[in-house]
């Protein structure tokens, strides 16, 4: 699955971003593509097994078939409700009880119309705080939600780290999530970086730890065989604690992941 968001949909943490440093002679200079040359790329790698879809908001997203050779052995699903799309990669082992809370009767109902309904019960009337919905999801697993309405991205990865995910930036500033290493590497030169696990994003609120929602994250320089600065990883700091957490509900919006208990 590949996501990419332009600045006005959302924007990637600062550290992210690598700076321009030459690399050492012999070494191989990636420079960051454009989204345009990205969703090729990505249609060329995965051939006929690919599809995609561009959002005026300046969003994009793009898929794998489960009948590609390329993709991994985990269970893909793409679905889409209410101007609401989800690409999930993995799967849930507590679907049926999760599907039983939500009140969702049908038998078709999967893992990624699982997520799209948690996401609009929490952007609609969450009576809970987004870290804990998240944390509810028994599983290994990455998802990607983009809302078409409002205009935002909502994306997580399980904190077992079974499923693979990255992010990076593209050459205009876009925030790329992809669960190929070899398209984000190449996608975004040297401003890439694993998806942290046990983390989730969101457009209004950036990166946030739903194992640990008290806690901070702090980056952590990454280098990489070059000796090059290469992205940032985000690990949860423990003796950094935020002062207050987010709610949810009537009084607040969600997606601002601020506010009192």
């Amino acid at each position: 699955m590949l996501g990419i968001f332009q600045n006005a949909v959302a924007q990637a943490p600062e550290e992210l971003h690598s700076p321009a440093i030459p690399p050492s002679p012999g070494a191989i200079l990636r420079q960051p593509k454009k989204p345009d040359d990205i969703l090729k790329d990505f249609h060329a790698a995965y051939s006929s097994h690919s599809f995609s879809a561009s959002f005026a908001a300046g969003a994009a997203l793009a898929f794998v078939s489960v009948h590609s050779p390329r993709t991994s052995s985990h269970p893909r699903l793409f679905c889409s409700f209410d101007d609401v799309y989800c690409m999930f990669v993995g799967s849930l082992n507590n679907l049926s009880s999760l599907i039983r809370q939500y009140g969702l009767c049908s038998k078709s109902t999967n893992e990624a119309l699982l997520v799209i309904e948690a996401y609009r019960t929490l952007r609609d009337r969450g009576p809970y705080p987004a870290d804990q919905v998240v944390k509810d999801l028994s599983g290994s697993f990455a998802f990607v939600v983009y809302d078409n309405k409002a205009g935002t991205v909502f994306a997580a990865l399980s904190s077992d780290g079974g499923v693979p995910l990255f992010w990076g930036v593209a050459a205009d500033g876009s925030v790329v999530i992809c669960d190929d290493l070899d398209v984000v590497k190449a996608s975004c030169g040297k401003s890439y970086a694993p998806f942290p696990t046990g983390c989730m994003f969101h457009s209004e609120g950036g990166l946030r730890s739903f194992e640990h929602p008290l806690n901070k994250l702090k980056a952590m320089p990454r280098v990489d065989s070059e000796g090059v600065m290469c992205g940032a990883s985000f690990k949860v700091d423990t003796y950094s604690r935020i002062n207050s957490m987010p709610r949810v509900g009537s009084a607040a919006d969600w997606t601002s992941w601020e506010g009192s208990c």
